[in-house]
């Protein structure tokens, strides 16, 4: 049976102690989705939304949701990173007017524990901040699927999401 690494002897949650492991440098790559109608989709690409650019304040977002990972998910480091990307990209099938923005977000560091949560949380942020933009257009939007990619570093090695 595997130790609980995220409890202490009386059964209570517990950060783990990192302190003894090595520093080596670390990167992982999540990535969402949100599938728009449209009007959203002419909105985001034409920059007629009235709450400004979509694509530059969710980038700004993730970035920011990187750096605080921390502070909305318990168990998880500070983490001093030394760099977040973030990429849109559209999937569009204008026969089935199906409309995806593709966001993938990559999260580096180089310290002694991962930065998974870091780039998930960054790639799910920048999706959440696409609906607030363009809520107002249309609420039937959809969130995902979100999952991590890739992430190189540490002692677990490396990780590369198999296609489907």
């Amino acid at each position: 049976m595997s130790e609980l690494t995220h409890f202490n002897e009386q059964g209570r949650a517990k950060m783990v102690d990192v302190s003894d492991k090595s520093i080596t440098t670390r990167i992982a790559v999540a990535t969402s989705s949100i599938v728009v109608n449209e009007t959203i989709h002419s909105q985001i690409t034409e920059g007629t939304n009235k709450k400004g650019d979509v694509f530059a304040v969710a980038q700004v977002a993730a970035i920011m949701a990187a750096k605080n990972t921390s502070s909305i998910i318990p168990m998880c480091h500070p983490i001093a990173l030394t760099g977040v990307d973030v990429r849109f990209s559209w999937n569009i099938d204008e026969t089935s007017h199906h409309y995806e923005v593709r966001i993938e977000a990559e999260v580096k560091t180089k310290g002694v524990t991962g930065v998974e949560m870091e780039a998930l949380t960054a790639a799910s942020a920048a999706a959440l901040t696409i609906y607030d933009m363009c809520k107002a257009a249309g609420k039937d939007m959809i969130i995902g699927p979100t999952m991590l990619l890739s992430k190189t570093g540490g002692k677990n090695g490396d990780y590369a999401r198999q296609p489907d």
